[in-house]
């Protein structure tokens, strides 16, 4: 089986930050293989785990950085939340782009209307779970779960 190209990448790209000495990347890029070596053997057995697979992980730990951020900064540790902030924006480097409000607010309009289709009735708040399992197909891990949510809500309590 084929070693999945971002990984792959994470790690040629880890070298070269060892050679250049840049530790803050050497940081976060062992931090993140670690984390992806973790998901590989989880389970009852050890498996290569796909870039969509590897893209997950990522995603997950940045989402740590970033809430390790603010929980810093509220705290008054901004030297640690800088540190959090910026390895959270060189794993932002290995995610695909994150859709923009307009882009997330049509897909989750598209999944309204799917669901309008099925029941054949506008859905309510009481068929949020439905339309988001519609628009998290439709999103595919372009936006976080909590935008998502929020812009289906909007679209379902207007």
């Amino acid at each position: 089986m084929d070693m999945a190209e971002l990984k792959a990448r994470l790690q040629a790209d880890l070298a070269e930050a060892i050679k250049g000495r840049d530790q803050t990347v050497v940081d976060t890029l062992r931090m993140a293989l670690a984390a992806v070596t973790t998901e590989e053997v989880a389970g009852k057995q050890a498996r290569e785990l796909s870039d969509d697979e590897v893209v997950k992980v990522l995603r997950r730990e940045a989402k740590k950085r970033r809430e390790a951020a603010e929980a810093f900064a509220g705290a008054g540790r901004q030297e640690l939340a800088d540190k959090e902030r910026a390895e959270g924006e060189i794993l932002d480097r290995y995610l695909p782009a994150q859709l923009d409000d307009a882009q997330l607010t049509e897909l989750a309009r598209q999944a309204v209307d799917e669901v309008a289709a099925q029941l054949g009735e506008r859905p309510g708040p009481r068929q949020m779970g439905q339309v988001m399992r519609v628009a998290n197909a439709k999103v595919a891990g372009g936006a976080e779960g909590s935008r998502v949510a929020a812009a289906v809500r909007a679209l379902l309590q207007g």
